[in-house]
């Protein structure tokens, strides 16, 4: 059985369910196969994104142009 017969078998049983218990249990399932890559950091990785974009915010970064001006001497 391929990808695509499972999701249109699984679309209609979802269709035909009237059972409220099933569809949570559904809805479930895919909130948790959804990882949230923010909570899968470290703290100090977290720190250093929330630090950038207040920097960001507060106009203090470089173009990426001029950024990569300075790594283009090594190629």
């Amino acid at each position: 059985m391929n990808i695509e017969t499972t999701k249109l078998e699984l679309m209609h049983l979802l269709l035909q369910t009237q059972k409220e218990s099933i569809l949570k249990k559904l809805k479930a399932v895919f909130e948790e196969e959804q990882a949230d890559w923010w909570n899968e950091m470290s703290q100090d990785e977290q720190d250093e994104i929330k630090t950038g974009l207040a920097q960001a915010d507060k106009g203090e970064y470089k173009a990426n142009e001029t950024v990569m001006k300075r790594f283009d001497k090594w190629h």
